[in-house]
């Protein structure tokens, strides 16, 4: 799999996107076949582990997936291929840089600190990607926003009216359990409950509460601010002609490998690309 590069041409990316099987080839679409687009990785989430363990459920599910880090890259134009857009990366980029992947606070023992400013994030979306993911799934393509592709909902109406929700926070990785609700559903039809050590995402539903697949919650009764121990964890509903779907479970790759995770990834796959 090839990851875009950080300039791309129409003709470089039609190139770029294919499975290594030569430069030029057709997209799967082409061919009557569905392909996806998985735009991966932040500051917090290597895309490397994300790309290990998509690859197993696309794989399953015989579907190909293109994957590009290159979040500046996201338009109309590249979507038009596709016919499912992936999303498992936040709404941040850090321009100024930062001590590394996990340094939530600023503590430097450097003796030039003051050379060092202190990271500041900046929202990477703009309007006209939130209206391409927004036009591309109006007209019939599909949507699985994965983890903490809630964050960017924080930052785009356009998103947001999409993906159905927005993320609050999380607690430190700890261990939860991930079950269906009562709602029923063609990607939880059957599900057993399952435990994950995750970071158990908080977020807010905007839409039907009947669209609600999906609940977390701490058995050991820990909360989370004053929001208690259950969130909701995934939620499937049509937007115009297509389909979206989002899980919340992800951020390491023994969690996304989950048996009972990888299941319903491929479930939701499947729904996303109307197959089941």
């Amino acid at each position: 799999m090839k990851l875009f590069p950080n300039r791309l041409s129409r003709r470089s990316m039609m190139q770029g996107v294919g499975l290594a099987t030569g430069a030029g080839l057709l997209p799967a679409a082409a061919q009557g076949k569905p392909r996806a687009l998985a735009l991966i990785g932040d500051r917090y989430h290597n895309p490397d582990y994300i790309r290990v363990s998509l690859d197993r459920v696309f794989g399953d599910v015989g579907v190909p997936i293109d994957y590009t880090i290159e979040y500046r890259a996201l338009s109309a134009a590249m979507l038009k291929p596709y016919q499912l857009l992936l999303i498992l990366r936040d709404g941040m980029v850090w321009p100024s840089g930062y001590l590394g992947p996990d340094a939530y606070n600023y503590e430097s023992n450097l003796e030039n600190e003051e050379d060092f400013p202190k990271p500041k994030p900046e929202t990477w979306i703009t309007p006209e990607q939130g209206a391409a993911i927004r036009d591309f799934v109006q007209n019939g393509g599909g949507f699985y926003a994965l983890h903490n592709a809630s964050h960017i909902s924080l930052s785009s109406k356009d998103y947001r009216a999409v993906m159905g929700g927005a993320y609050v926070g999380h607690p430190p990785l700890r261990p939860f359990q991930v079950r269906a609700t009562a709602n029923p559903h063609p990607i939880t039809a059957g599900l057993k409950p399952f435990i994950v050590n995750d970071e158990q995402h908080y977020v807010d539903h905007d839409g039907d509460p009947r669209h609600v697949i999906l609940e977390s919650e701490n058995l050991d009764g820990l909360t989370y601010l004053k929001l208690g121990t259950r969130s909701p964890a995934g939620w499937a509903h049509d937007f115009g002609k297509g389909r979206v779907v989002f899980t919340a479970v992800g951020h390491t790759n023994h969690a996304l490998w989950n048996p009972q995770h990888v299941e319903l990834q491929k479930r939701a796959v499947r729904w996303l690309l109307r197959q089941i």
